[in-house]
C-alpha cells in the first residue's frame, strides 16, 4: 500500500488526471507469446483521451490482470498508473460490492443486492488505493475526474489528502431515490464519499436531484437547486447526459465495407421483409426477456410471421462468474430455443441469437440492415446502443423503440417509448415500428440525428470540464 501523502509528491507533475476502474489500455500477447499494450476500445476513453493526453496528464486504473500491477508507464500521450488488485479483491471490491450490491440497488433492484461487511471492507481498502495513486501523481491545484460507481469513496479520501485538487465525479450509471438508496448499510459513508468532490455530475436531472435530496435529509446539509453546503464548500450536482463520437460512428456505418457486409447480412437472413435488433450486454437489466416475449406473442398472434420478419439478438458475454448472469443466459437460450422450436421452419428461424462479442464494424452493419431496433432496459443509465443506432442511420431508415427507464429516453424524443414492465405496449409499439411508413420513420430519425450532432461525445466531455474548471 502506498503511504498516505500531503500535498503532491516531488515528482507529482500530472495537471489533469483521470480516476477510473480500468485503465485506457488492455494487455494483449502476440501469436510470439510478446505481450503489449492496446489502446481500449470503450467510449470513455475516446471521450477524455484528448483531456487528458493533450494536457500531459495521468490515468490511474486497473490492468485488468489480478496481482501486481505494472510500472507506471506512458502511452497515447498520456502517463498511465497501474492499480494492483489481488483475486481477493476482485472477487469482493469488483464482482461483490461494486456489481452484486451497488449494480442491482443502483438499477431499480431488478435483482435483489447482496450486503456483506467483507465486501465493503474490500471497497473501502481498494478506493484508498486508488486515492493514494491519483495524490501521488496530481500537481499541486491539478483537476481530478472520477468516474463511477466502483470509486464513489475516491473524492473525499483525495480531498483528505490533497485539500489543494479539484475534484469531479461523473456517475455512469443511475443513481436510485432515497428510498432505495437508504437500504444500503454503508449510505452514509458512500454520499460523504461523493462529497468530496466540487463537482458530481450524473446521467440525468432525476438522479441529480436524487443526490442533492439524499445530502439534505440524510446528512441534513443545506441545499438550494444543484447546489449542496459542505464543509464550508459548494458542491454542485448536475446532470451531463454522455453521449458517443457520433461523426465517427456515421462515417463509419456510411463506409462502402459495412454497407456491402449490411446487405450481405439480409442474404444471410434469407432477405426478410423486416428485421428486428438487439444489442446489448448480457445483463438482467436490459430486459431482453422483456423483447422476447412481445415477439413471440405477436407471432402467436398472427401479427407477424417468421421468417418474413426476424428478430436478430445480440447478447455480448458478462460477469461470468456471477451467479445471476449465468442463470439469466440459461433462461434467454431457453426463450430463443423455445419461439424457433414453435415458429422457425425450414426456410430459416424466428430468432437468430448471438452470445459473444462483436467487432464495431459488425454491428455498424448490423444497425443498418435492421428495420427496427430494440431496446427495453428495465433501468439503464444512458444506452449508448440507442444513440449508436441513430448515429449509423445516415439514411434516415429505421425506427427506434426506447424504454422510458433509458437515460437516452430524455434526448431521443422521436423513439417510440415503451415501459418494458408493460408487455401489451411493447408489442403495440413494435407492431407500430414495423409497419410505419418511411416519410414518418424519416423525420423522427432525422430530428434524432440533428440533436446528436449537437450533442457528441466530445460536447459531454467540454461541458463537465468547463463546469469543473469553473469550480476551480
Amino acid at each position: 500500500m502506498a503511504e498516505e501523502t500531503n500535498g503532491p509528491a516531488p515528482d507529482a507533475d500530472s495537471p489533469v488526471v483521470v480516476v477510473a476502474n480500468r485503465l485506457p489500455v488492455d494487455q494483449v500477447t502476440d501469436p510470439d507469446g510478446s505481450t503489449r499494450w492496446q489502446r481500449s476500445p470503450g467510449g470513455l476513453v475516446t471521450a477524455l483521451e484528448p483531456f487528458v493526453a493533450g494536457r500531459g496528464g495521468a490515468w490511474v486504473g486497473w490492468s485488468g490482470s489480478a496481482g501486481d500491477a505494472p510500472d507506471p508507464f506512458d502511452s497515447g500521450g498520456m502517463h498511465l498508473v497501474p492499480v494492483e488488485l489481488s483475486e481477493e479483491e476482485v472477487d469482493r471490491y469488483y464482482e461483490g460490492f461494486s456489481n452484486a450490491s451497488l449494480w442491482p440497488l443502483y438499477h431499480d433492484v431488478v435483482e435483489k443486492p447482496e450486503y456483506h461487511r467483507t465486501w465493503w471492507d474490500t471497497y473501502v481498502q481498494v478506493n484508498k488505493r486508488f486515492a493514494d495513486r491519483a495524490a501521488q501523481v496530481a500537481a499541486e491545484g491539478a483537476i481530478v475526474w472520477v468516474h463511477d460507481y466502483q470509486l464513489q469513496l475516491v473524492p473525499a479520501l483525495l480531498r483528505q489528502q490533497r485539500p489543494d485538487l479539484t475534484i469531479g465525479f461523473f456517475l455512469h450509471i443511475p443513481f436510485p431515490p432515497y428510498e432505495l438508496f437508504t437500504q444500503l448499510p454503508w449510505r452514509s459513508a458512500i454520499v460523504e464519499g461523493l462529497l468530496g468532490a466540487d463537482l458530481i455530475g450524473f446521467q440525468m436531472p432525476s438522479a441529480a436531484s436524487n443526490f442533492v435530496s439524499l445530502a439534505r435529509r440524510l446528512h441534513d446539509l443545506p441545499t438550494k437547486g444543484s447546489s449542496i453546503q459542505y464543509e464550508g464548500r459548494t458542491v454542485t450536482a448536475k446532470a451531463f447526459p454522455i453521449s458517443i463520437d457520433v461523426a465517427a460512428f456515421d462515417e463509419l456505418a456510411s463506409s462502402p465495407e459495412v454497407l456491402a457486409r449490411a446487405a450481405e447480412i439480409r442474404k444471410e437472413l434469407g432477405k426478410p421483409d423486416k428485421i428486428v435488433l438487439g444489442v446489448d450486454r448480457l445483463d438482467y437489466t436490459k430486459g431482453i426477456g422483456v423483447r422476447l416475449n412481445a415477439f413471440q406473442e405477436l407471432l402467436e398472434d398472427g401479427a407477424i410471421e417468421a421468417p418474413s420478419t426476424v428478430f436478430l439478438q445480440v447478447a455480448t458475454p458478462s460477469r461470468e462468474r456471477v451467479e445471476h448472469y449465468v442463470t439469466m443466459r440459461e433462461t434467454i437460450e431457453q426463450q430463443v430455443g423455445h419461439i424457433n422450436g414453435l415458429y422457425g421452419s425450414m426456410a430459416g428461424s424466428a430468432v437468430q441469437y448471438f452470445n459473444q462479442s462483436m467487432p464495431r464494424e459488425e454491428l455498424a452493419a448490423m444497425y443498418r440492415a435492421a428495420d427496427v431496433m430494440l431496446v427495453t432496459p428495465y433501468r439503464d443509465g444512458m444506452n449508448l446502443v440507442a444513440k449508436e443506432y441513430v448515429a449509423a442511420r445516415g439514411d434516415l431508415g429505421g425506427v427506434l423503440v426506447l424504454s422510458e427507464f433509458a437515460g437516452a429516453a430524455a434526448e431521443l424524443r422521436q423513439a417510440l417509448l415503451v415501459n418494458p414492465h408493460d408487455i401489451a405496449g411493447v408489442k403495440n409499439q413494435l407492431l407500430r415500428a414495423l409497419r410505419m411508413e418511411p416519410v414518418e420513420a424519416a423525420k423522427r430519425m432525422r430530428a434524432m440525428r440533428r440533436y446528436l450532432a449537437k450533442h457528441d461525445l466530445d460536447h459531454w466531455a467540454n461541458s463537465f470540464f468547463d463546469q469543473l474548471k469553473a469550480q476551480a
